[in-house]
């Protein structure tokens, strides 16, 4: 290979690679650092990336101050909760509507679909009126009870999915006996595992970092999340920013385990728009 094609082919994409992840790392370093600093090195100017002294106790102290470990919790609870009920609702309108010839399917399908176009925005007056009525304001029921009804977008994903999968599989299956529920259950449930890991993660991320949710139905502090103990933590300490700093980057971690360990899971259910393979 010559020199000009290893430059062009290799050199050059790996090092535009490299500077576009620094660039979106940076800030995330940028927040690890501002951690470790003592209160006055953060307002330095110049501002200088790394601290003079590591200040391991910024973490101990931000944990003294707030329960973030309750409010993890918490989050915790909600997430679990979010992804069985996902995990159990999605897959199965999106069988019945792929799968399943009954009449009227593609119309509930382009309802479901067009559910996506609604701002949500326009939905969180009508849904408050109607948790408030229900007697759930200031409980985890109006933040995890949607999940198991689906969601559009895991309905659509599932399905283009499913697409993809030969119905000689189900046919051969039906010849042998099997009833619907067994072939869902022992065929499609298995041949989706990459596409229900990319539903689970997306619904970790939407779970873990919502805020609009718990800050109109959780009223009780106890019941705070970390978007909520975060946002609590600045209003009752808002000149403590190592302390908060530390914090944020607690939060982050999991996100950041989560995506390494994911990501493989992410990328096979690209097969759902290119084939099933």
């Amino acid at each position: 290979m010559s020199a000009a094609k290893m430059l062009r082919t290799k050199i050059f994409p790996h090092t535009m690679l490299i500077l576009f992840a620094f660039f979106f790392l940076f800030p995330f370093i940028w927040l690890v650092f501002t951690s470790l600093k003592s209160s006055n090195e953060i307002f330095e100017l110049p501002p200088r990336i790394l601290p003079a002294s590591f200040q391991w106790s910024n973490y101990k102290a931000a944990f003294e101050t707030v329960p973030f470990g309750h409010y993890m919790l918490n989050t915790v609870v909600i997430c679990v909760i979010c992804i069985a009920g996902q995990l159990f609702a999605s897959p199965l309108v999106a069988y019945s509507i792929s799968r399943i010839p009954w009449a009227g399917s593609k119309i509930i399908f382009a309802i479901v679909l067009a559910t996506m176009i609604l701002p949500s925005q326009v939905q969180l007056i009508p849904q408050y009126i109607i948790f408030a009525k229900l007697g759930w304001v200031n409980t985890i029921l109006p933040l995890t009870i949607g999940a198991f009804f689906g969601a559009p977008f895991y309905i659509f994903l599932l399905r283009q999915f499913l697409l993809g999968i030969p119905r000689e599989l189900s046919e051969a299956a039906k010849m042998d006996g099997a009833s619907e529920l067994r072939i869902y259950s022992q065929i499609i449930m298995p041949t989706l595992k990459p596409a229900l890991a990319t539903v689970a993660l997306f619904t970790f991320v939407g779970a873990y970092t919502d805020f609009m949710g718990p800050l109109i139905y959780l009223n009780d502090a106890a019941k705070w999340t970390l978007t909520l103990g975060l946002q609590g933590f600045q209003q009752d300490h808002g000149a403590q920013w190592e302390k908060l700093m530390a914090a944020s980057t607690i939060m982050a971690i999991p996100m950041i385990m989560l995506y390494f360990f994911g990501q493989k899971y992410y990328m096979q259910s690209g097969s759902a728009f290119t084939g099933f393979k």
